[in-house]
């Protein structure tokens, strides 16, 4: 199934529970929060208070994506807060294992990231563990950034190991996707779209709309 989560990084910040209600009434399937701590990436974003407030106006399901340079201080704050589904770097400090114990201990579905310069190898033995794989589409930590091509190559690797091993993995893509390109990324083999500025800046409405209208066409 092919779903949408349009980013909140790009959302108006004065105004970010109209915003959620916007996309959701609009047919989005789920949130995308980017949690950034300044040490993993260089930028601060969001923390708990918000997706513990965000949780409390919406039913949506909150896809939290943790940019953090030790996952395992917070993995279970966010849990509390609301998070569905948590994803974690590979990249990060710590033991990915213990990570995705973590979030299975709390309930919660796994996510695995991996920054564009990345081997897809650097998953190898977690994937048949994960509810999803995350492929940045940019490098992480800010918002705007073109989508680097390269990308889609390991998108088509990655979904021909699930298609193997775990065929139930969503592979998710974040990062410079539009609607002019969204669709070579799901013809790669992506099937969930993170989307920030293509939804949030303009007409919120008619973009989440768009992006649900190129899905129909796969049927899937």
């Amino acid at each position: 199934m092919l779903k949408l989560a349009p980013s909140i990084l790009a959302a108006d910040f004065a105004r970010l529970g109209d915003e959620v209600a916007t996309i959701d009434r609009a047919g989005a399937d789920m949130v995308h929060i980017d949690v950034m701590d300044g040490v993993f990436v260089p930028n601060i974003s969001i923390g708990i208070p918000v997706v513990q407030s965000l949780r409390k106006a919406s039913s949506m399901v909150f896809d939290v994506h943790l940019m953090i340079q030790d996952p395992a201080k917070y993995i279970q704050a966010f849990a509390e807060a609301g998070a569905d589904s948590i994803t974690v770097h590979a990249e990060a400090s710590g033991d990915l294992g213990e990570h995705i114990g973590m979030i299975r201990r709390a309930g919660k579905k796994v996510g695995i990231c991996i920054s564009p310069d990345t081997p897809v190898s650097a998953l190898d033995g977690y994937i048949e563990k994960a509810d999803m794989i995350l492929l940045m589409g940019v490098q992480p930590g800010f918002g705007g950034q073109h989508y680097m091509p390269h990308v889609s190559d390991k998108i088509r690797e990655l979904r021909g190991i699930c298609d193997k091993i775990h065929p139930s993995c969503d592979i998710e893509v974040d990062g410079g996707i539009t609607l002019d390109n969204v669709e070579d990324i799901l013809d790669a083999g992506a099937n969930v779209i993170v989307a920030g500025s293509s939804v949030f800046k303009g007409d919120v409405t008619a973009h989440v709309k768009a992006y649900k209208e190129i899905f129909a066409k796969y049927g899937r």
